[in-house]
């Protein structure tokens, strides 16, 4: 497993109606695949996030669309990022990613983090539980999982969480890969570091120096080679041929999530808040940006999104044409 270049798509408001909306999915994937993205992405959530937009925007269920787009493409990997563990039993969540392993033919990533979005919990009826819970049951959730993904029959009998015997058919092979998301520099790095095959860090990009020392020092701590452990950082890429438009872009994407919620930020205060994770210009700028502000930090690859344009036919080529050379050397 590598995931040095990845497609996430968080944003399913822009089709004209519902019945052109998965078309469009698959075509983003597809457009991925040629161009030569590691992975493709969608979220695990059932409502649209706020600094994206608002609670009834479309969202697709995660897993569903993922099996129908195992159908749809032959080689990219498919995963979540990331898979919320308060919304599914640990053994039926090791079930549901084996059998998209099953239906993609090996290329399901089992993407997870602790879940953290209270909204959906209250309004879904499911326990949100503090911080501390929350990380409780994950660190229980891959205690069963990891082992059932390796083909093994775990028994378990945690605070939260109790197995027998947990069987896990068919599976096409031994080591379905975990990658954590998050960036929780001592709980969710520490489970990395035990679990993981690869962490996707969301952060401001001027953090990086520091959570990378981070993980190092927890991989020290559990007496594993930070380099067996993957790194890739979430991007939020606007980019046109125009570098102009898409700073204009960036600005009027800033400027109607400040309108959808008047009490909230303003889009001055969402640019500072929105800022440090962002990557704004023509390809080849945001291809520098990356270099510079990411790789040259020493993370692995990037997971870009592209809220504003994605969906748009082209511009993902674009990108993974641009980003490509940087991550895939040698």
């Amino acid at each position: 497993m590598s995931i040095r270049l990845g497609y996430q798509m968080p944003n399913f408001s822009y089709a004209d109606s519902t019945r052109e909306l998965f078309p469009a999915v698959i075509a983003q994937t597809r457009e991925a695949e040629a161009a030569g993205f590691d992975a493709a992405f969608v979220m695990d959530h059932f409502y649209q996030l706020p600094g994206i937009g608002t609670p009834d925007q479309p969202m697709l269920e995660a897993y569903t669309a993922l099996g129908a787009l195992a159908t749809a493409t032959e080689r990219i990997q498919l995963s979540t990022l990331v898979t919320g563990n308060t919304y599914r039993n640990p053994p039926l969540l090791a079930k549901t990613v084996t059998t998209l392993d099953v239906v993609s033919g090996g290329r399901a990533v089992l993407g997870i983090g602790a879940g953290w979005f209270e909204l959906e919990h209250l309004a879904y009826g499911y326990e949100f539980g503090t911080f501390t819970d929350r990380f409780q049951r994950l660190e229980e959730a891959l205690q069963i999982i990891q082992p059932m993904l390796h083909g093994e029959r775990p028994s378990f009998d945690g605070k939260w969480y109790h197995t027998r015997e947990a069987i896990n058919e068919p599976r096409i092979r031994d080591d379905l890969p975990i990658m954590l998301g998050g960036s929780g520099e001592k709980k969710t790095f520490g489970l990395a570091a035990r679990y993981a095959d690869h962490l996707n860090i969301i952060c401001g990009a001027s953090e990086l120096p520091r959570k990378i020392e981070a993980l190092h020092r927890r991989c020290e701590e559990v007496g594993r080679d930070p380099n067996t452990l993957e790194t890739s950082y979430l991007a939020l890429v606007l980019t046109d041929d125009d570098g102009n438009r898409a700073r204009k872009q960036a600005d009027e994407f800033l400027q109607q999530l400040a309108a959808q919620d008047p009490s909230g930020p303003s889009a001055e205060q969402l640019r500072e808040i929105q800022g440090d994770r962002q990557f704004v210009g023509t390809p080849d700028e945001v291809a520098e940006q990356i270099q510079r502000r990411v790789l040259d930090q020493g993370v692995d690859g990037v997971i870009v999104n592209m809220v504003a344009n994605g969906h748009e036919p082209g511009v993902v080529e674009q990108v993974g044409k641009a980003l490509g050379p940087l991550v895939h050397k040698g």
